[in-house]
């Protein structure tokens, strides 16, 4: 099954039947907005070749043109049995699409970092298919953007934009009676898991009363619980016992950096006959986030968090994995060098990622792709998306804190607007009231509405100088802090209004250090060598680790990303300095 996780597109939600729709595609652009006029829905032949799931703008999908093409079409041809109820997902397509099937529109979908599906029975013959994908992006700040560029050239901290598909795309048979999400929530303290399901589209089946739900729990491969149920209503709880019995021990086995154990989960829907109509295979981690104290606990214990920042890009295919093995030697490389955990900055990954995370205990800060401007149109872009990303990436054990808003991208007013603040303390409540169980920080960095957790952006590169600023956690909390001069010179922790209420606190950026190489930027002044680089890593890494208030810490960060060249492994995942040394100065804290 590990295999299988590490090739499916969804790895917690299979079909054994599936079929991958990535590779070569006709691709054309469509500057002048006539693909409509002309019926390009019903196939188009003037196209070239592109390999999906890379965006025209990069290197592996064979084209490499990154200026912007507002309009973009997709076609493939499928060979499919009429017979068979087909199922088409999308991973990713940034921003809106239209899909089309032999000429017939299946459906559209708004928002760049969220998966969508489309039933194509109905829409299906048997033999050759042709599937036509239409997708328009602008450069509005109105819509999430991340990292994502919104001039002609790349910028400060923003670069080349991602346009159309960009991540996987897939064919399952299921039927129209389905599973459509199962959410798992552990509850560690009383072993077990609670799983609420939901099935698709009620409208084909008013009547539920025949249908039943078996739900099967292992563990190393050995059956430990099974549950059969009538399918009484949806988000129906169904509270799951989850211990173990090895040898003499009888208990729940925890997920945690140390021991990532996983249970693998089995879903299987009967129509009133009895009848098989459908089956996913999923996992899950038993693990607890809590605050207590001004302390962050996981399973009940203090924990104390290396993070670092990681923007996931590739010279040669920009936010798009260019494969899974990549994005396993990212996090192998995370934890070489000590970290214990990662903030997947402004965007949402590759659900393989986070599975590999999930696997080798590596936590996550998930974090919401920005946008640049606040209107009616940004807010409602932005809470439609947000949603759905936190309800499909729930279930994941290793994301253990939420992050909707970043320095006040998108939200610059906050300090003052109470328009804003409503925005933030909104989104917050809504987030909390799909997941109450995990931290969810708002306007990470900088100022702080309502917040479960208080973080703080500091790129001082002087040790001294940092630690005079931070020595009394009065200052920092209190409404007095000002910011390093590399930010706004007017930041406080919190926004007009607010106050500090015991949460825990941690330096969520720091660091950016750069080698003087002649070209592109770093935080703060470049350094001539590795001594002189390591000599200032290890200052300003201890003077964090000496603040008995701060719970943790995030560096930037991973790799370079284009001009930003302050990563500690280049752009190609080289390391610039001695790795080993960067763990020693990771777990000093804990000597």
């Amino acid at each position: 099954m590990e295999k299988l996780r590490r090739k499916h597109p969804r790895p917690q939600f299979i079909r054994k039947n599936w079929t991958s729709l990535d590779g070569e595609w006709d691709f054309s652009c469509d500057d002048e907005n006539t693909g409509l006029k002309n019926s390009w829905q019903n196939g188009f032949t003037e196209a070239r070749k592109i390999n999906v799931p890379f965006t025209y703008e990069t290197k592996l999908s064979g084209i490499e043109d990154t200026s912007h093409h507002a309009i973009v079409w997709y076609q493939k041809k499928l060979t499919l049995e009429e017979t068979k109820n087909w199922v088409l997902y999308f991973e990713g397509v940034d921003y809106q699409a239209k899909v089309w099937l032999n000429g017939q529109m299946v459906g559209e979908h708004i928002g760049g970092y969220e998966r969508f599906s489309f039933d194509l029975s109905g829409y299906q013959v048997s033999g050759e298919n042709t599937l036509i994908v239409r997708v328009e992006d602008s450069l509005a700040c109105e819509q999430p953007r991340g990292k994502q560029r919104w001039l002609k050239d790349n910028f400060g901290c923003w670069y080349v934009q991602t346009t159309g598909i960009w991540k996987s795309v897939w064919l399952e048979e299921a039927g129209s009676q389905r599973f459509e999400h199962v959410k798992m929530t552990p509850m560690l303290d009383e072993d077990q898991i609670c799983c609420e399901i939901e099935l698709h589209d009620q409208k084909v089946m008013p009547d539920m009363q025949g249908l039943s739900v078996e739900i099967e729990l292992f563990f190393n491969d050995k059956k430990i619980q099974a549950v059969k149920s009538l399918f009484q209503h949806e988000m129906m709880p169904i509270n799951i016992d989850t211990r173990v019995q090895e040898d003499a021990c009888w208990g729940t086995k925890v997920w945690n950096t140390n021991t990532p154990d996983l249970y693998d989960i089995v879903f299987k829907l009967y129509d009133e006959s009895g009848q098989l109509i459908d089956e996913v295979f999923s996992y899950f981690g038993m693990r607890k986030i809590s605050i207590k104290n001004g302390r962050i606990l996981l399973n009940n214990t203090e924990l104390y968090q290396r993070l670092i920042l990681d923007q996931g890009y590739w010279s040669e295919s920009g936010l798009t994995p260019p494969s899974v093995e990549k994005l396993e030697l990212d996090i192998e490389k995370t934890i070489e060098m000590g970290y214990n955990g990662l903030r997947k900055h402004q965007k949402i990954e590759d659900e393989r990622f986070l599975y590999l995370c999930d696997l080798k205990g590596v936590l996550v800060w998930s974090e919401m792709p920005s946008t640049y401007t606040f209107n009616d149109i940004a807010l409602n872009k932005f809470t439609n998306e947000w949603l759905q990303i936190v309800k499909q990436s729930y279930n994941h054990p290793s994301i253990i804190t939420w992050v909707p808003f970043n320095e006040s991208w998108g939200i610059k007013n906050i300090s003052r607007s109470k328009e804003q603040q409503r925005f933030t303390e909104g989104i917050y409540y809504l987030t909390k009231a799909i997941d109450p169980n995990r931290p969810v920080i708002t306007n990470d960095g900088w100022q702080h509405t309502i917040s479960d957790i208080i973080t703080l952006h500091d790129y001082e590169e002087n040790s001294t100088d940092f630690i005079e600023r931070y020595k009394d956690s009065n200052k920092i909390v209190g409404g007095s802090h000002q910011k390093a001069q590399q930010f706004n010179k007017d930041f406080f922790a919190f926004a007009d209004g607010f106050e500090y209420k015991g949460q825990p606190i941690i330096i969520s950026e720091f660091g950016g250090i750069a080698f003087d190489s002649g070209e592109g930027w770093g935080y703060g002044n470049m350094v001539a060598d590795e001594k002189a680089f390591m000599e200032r890593f290890e200052a300003i890494h201890q003077a964090i680790q000496e603040l008995p208030y701060v719970t943790g810490y995030c560096y930037t960060q991973l790799t370079d990303v284009e001009q930003e060249v302050n990563g500690l492994l280049t752009v190609d995942r080289k390391a610039k300095i001695d790795l080993e040394e960067v763990k020693r100065i990771n777990v000093k804290r804990l000597d």
